[in-house]
């Protein structure tokens, strides 16, 4: 049984902090380079895995790495750097004792922990675009019944989507436990545990099944019409295999990377947006991507950013659910809902950040009594779920603004049994998806990033001038005044409260003279790609205007603010300006 997933996410970003602060990464790209250098014979090829791992000991590398994450003896309690005071505990199986989650596990402890690693393998081309190629869930535990605790794996990497039946390579696996556990078990121990897990497995995937079908029959008996309804039970991750939905949602806490609610919806809002690809026509491809793989290609479809989000508002201790229903010409779709203690009920837009308070209409006021207009794009909605419920809609209508989200009234909620959704969804079951892996922090240079993209821009700006027989004079004051609106503009998006914007404006009157007139064009991108962001600014009528303004002492402006979020996610605000001599 593994770590519950707080203790673990903390766990693993004490250590991911650790590694940063040691400048792990650093110290190996120096050691191989210098072992290339050095020891790398004039007929070698190549330089093997053994080779640098060797050469990593050697150095006292990996020593120091286990020595400055303490791990201990059964006989000294010490701390994991900057953890609590009190020692990390979590409770075993049955038949195991209460251990210190500080210690060292023996074999026959790991043996029982089921989770896989989970391998993602992604494509990044020249321009920074991310696809995702293969996902594998990778069963380390043969390694605890082979020889010195070292194994040699061969996996085949399938395809993902409407690929996840073609290979897409041989990946060879070197498993080591270092430091080496003080025994083995034997092959025969370990093929049987596993053969056991996969029976149980089995026959809880079995009994949920029939428990759905009997749910949903139970569900169309209600009401016919039912049967119509975007009622999700099932859904197909990434590699084409059915799970539970809510086995795609677990509370998730973002350590101190995102500080409240809103500023994680703005994180999912920022990354980035991606149906899964269709051969042919008929509809939408089904793809439900697990979390590390969303996180890994920095996109995914909108029940992939509902999943993240709804994750995360649980994370911060609010009652929230994923709804999957419709917007606009009936097209699917899937956003979040927060319930408050006062009944409140708050839709979460995950793909733009916005935040609608529902107001339900009743039907049967009079014609003439005036009726809340619904601000939000929902149009019906079929179920709502989480890591811990499954309500189907059995309300006469399934319209968003007609529907009263009384959940725990039966007779407009239909609720699946939370003990059928525990026995293949809990944390630990062998059914579910692995633990969460935690958010890791940006590793992009905002101020430099920004510039980057700043320069480019002025150079693609100049070019494209040039081609028209313009020039060109750049007003590097008027730029930097630029700042504070993309300032403001961010601050917006993250809190609803819009603040600043009377210095801006009266800085930039100070800034342009009697007789001229000022322009200005902000826009909002979630991907660094400088040439991009300028076609796509070009087929704006009003920013081309900008770009391409001729007068009387035009002078231009562009400034480029780069905000960052956590997984490298980045809001990109971006304004063109221009100030010129009006002429009559």
């Amino acid at each position: 049984m593994s770590l519950p997933p707080e203790k673990a996410s903390e766990l693993k970003q004490l250590i991911h902090q650790q590694l940063s602060k040691m400048d792990v990464h650093g110290r190996i790209r120096e050691i191989l380079a210098e072992t290339i250098r050095e020891e790398l014979a004039p007929d070698q090829q190549q330089l093997s895995t053994e080779d640098l791992i060797k050469a990593l000991r050697r150095r006292g590398i990996i020593d120091d790495v286990m020595k400055e994450l303490n791990f201990v003896t059964d006989n000294v309690d010490q701390e994991l750097p900057s953890s609590p005071k009190q020692p990390v505990s979590f409770d075993r199986q049955s038949t195991l004792k209460k251990s210190d989650g500080t210690r060292m596990a023996d074999s026959t402890t790991m043996l029982s922990i089921s989770d896989p690693i989970h391998m993602v393998l992604i494509k990044t081309d020249i321009f920074g675009e991310t696809t995702l190629v293969a996902s594998y869930f990778l069963e380390w535990r043969s390694v605890l019944g082979s020889e010195n605790g070292v194994t040699n794996l061969t996996v085949e990497l399938m395809g993902v989507g409407t690929e996840s039946k073609v290979s897409v390579g041989i990946l060879n696996i070197k498993l080591e436990m270092y430091p080496p556990l003080n025994q083995t078990l034997s092959q025969e121990v370990v093929n049987t545990q596993l053969a056991l897990e996969r029976q149980k497995t089995a026959e809880k995937e079995r009994l949920f099944l029939v428990y759905a079908k009997q749910w949903w029959r139970e569900y169309l008996q209600i009401r016919p019409s039912h049967n119509s309804r975007l009622v999700k039970i099932f859904a197909q991750d990434e590699n084409g295999i059915n799970r539970p939905v809510c086995s795609y949602v677990k509370p998730l806490r973002a350590g101190r990377l995102l500080d409240t609610p809103r500023q994680a919806a703005r994180f999912v809002n920022v990354l980035g947006y991606e149906r899964a690809p269709v051969i042919g026509g008929g509809g939408k491809q089904e793809q439900w991507c697990t979390l590390l793989a969303f996180l890994c290609r920095n996109k995914g479809d909108c029940e992939d950013h509902a999943n993240l989000l709804c994750s995360l508002l649980l994370g911060y201790g609010l009652e929230a659910f994923v709804c999957v229903g419709t917007k606009a010409k009936g097209v699917p779709h899937a956003w979040v809902m927060t319930c408050g203690t006062d009944g409140s009920i708050t839709f979460w837009e995950s793909l733009t950040g916005h935040r609608y308070i529902h107001k339900p209409i009743n039907p049967d006021e009079p014609p003439l009594a005036e009726q809340p207009k619904p601000l939000y794009p929902y149009r019906t909605i079929g179920c709502v779920f989480n890591h811990q419920m499954f309500l189907g809609n059995c309300q006469p209508s399934d319209a968003v603004e007609t529907c009263v989200f009384d959940l725990n009234d039966e007779s407009k909620w239909k609720p699946m049994s939370e003990e059928a959704i525990k026995s293949v969804c809990a944390p630990g079951a062998t059914t579910s998806l692995p633990p969460f892996p935690p958010l890791c922090a940006s590793t992009i240079d905002a101020s430099v990033t920004s510039n980057e993209i700043e320069m480019q821009l002025r150079l693609l700006v100049s070019e494209h001038r040039k081609d028209l027989g313009l020039t060109t004079v750049w007003e590097d004051q008027l730029s930097y005044l630029l700042s504070p609106a993309l300032a403001s503009y961010e601050f917006e998006r993250t809190t609803s409260i819009s603040a600043g914007n009377e210095e801006f404006q009266d800085a930039i009157r100070r800034a342009v003279p009697d007789g001229h007139t000022f322009k200005g064009f902000p826009i909002h991108f979630v991907y660094r790609n400088a040439r991009r962001a300028f076609a796509t600014c070009l087929r704006s009528p009003f920013c081309e205007e900008i770009i391409c303004c001729r007068g009387d002492q035009v002078r231009l402006a562009v400034r480029v603010r780069v905000f960052t979020y956590p997984e490298s996610a980045c809001a990109v605000w971006i304004m063109f300006a221009c100030k010129y001599r009006s002429v009559l």
